[in-house]
């Protein structure tokens, strides 16, 4: 799993394009389901072992809502796509067109919305990965979490075990052109230690 972190620019890059595709396919999506212009902005990607993600991404206590799948197929993993929790409350705005229920609490609609909008999103970087490696990824229905970022991450590190602690998480900023805001998002590929393999030798570091 150290292979991660020894990465050169140029293999670095590859996996950036790869995200920046993701990211666009994703923005796409995202004004399709809501009606409003998105755009975004060039991904930043960090690379770390699972029980460190928290305090490099994200502050360890801050409220977030996260969207769990399985990755399967020819590559075989987790994929958690994260949101700062008034983030999901304005994404869950988004979807259904109105307010969401008082002090942005997560109703059935509401907790339904977004394990839609995860599906979609982590849909859209799974095929910009499989486009990018010429393989085929199948995503597992969502299911939800709610909670402080330690504690979802840090079960998440504890549901994987030791051999699959490497994390490659994409940060994206989804602007709204119409209202001047920001959405900040972050989509974390847990691939096990076979598909981490392959997706090194993609960027052939192997």
């Amino acid at each position: 799993m150290a292979d991660l972190l020894q990465l050169n620019s140029l293999e670095l890059d590859a996996l950036r394009e790869t995200a920046n595709i993701g990211a666009g396919h994703a923005a796409t999506a995202l004004s399709q389901m809501t009606g409003d212009t998105i755009m975004i902005t060039v991904p930043t990607i960090t690379i770390a072992a699972l029980e460190d993600v928290p305090s490099r991404i994200l502050p360890e206590e801050e409220p977030i809502v996260a969207v769990l799948m399985q990755m399967m197929g020819d590559l075989t993993g987790r994929t958690l796509l994260v949101f700062p929790h008034p983030t999901a409350v304005r994404l869950a705005q988004l979807m259904l067109r109105r307010p969401t229920v008082a002090n942005g609490a997560f109703g059935e609609l509401e907790q339904s919305a977004i394990k839609e909008a995860g599906n979609i999103l982590s849909g859209a970087y799974m095929n910009a990965l499989s486009e990018f490696m010429g393989l085929m990824l199948l995503p597992s229905p969502p299911s939800l979490a709610i909670d402080m970022s330690t504690a979802v991450l840090n079960t998440a590190y504890l549901q994987f075990g030791t051999d699959r602690d490497m994390v490659v998480a994409v940060e994206t900023q989804f602007y709204l052109q119409g209202e001047g805001q920001e959405l900040r998002g972050f989509f974390l590929l847990l691939p096990d230690a076979a598909s981490l393999q392959v997706i090194l030798r993609a960027v052939k570091v192997l």
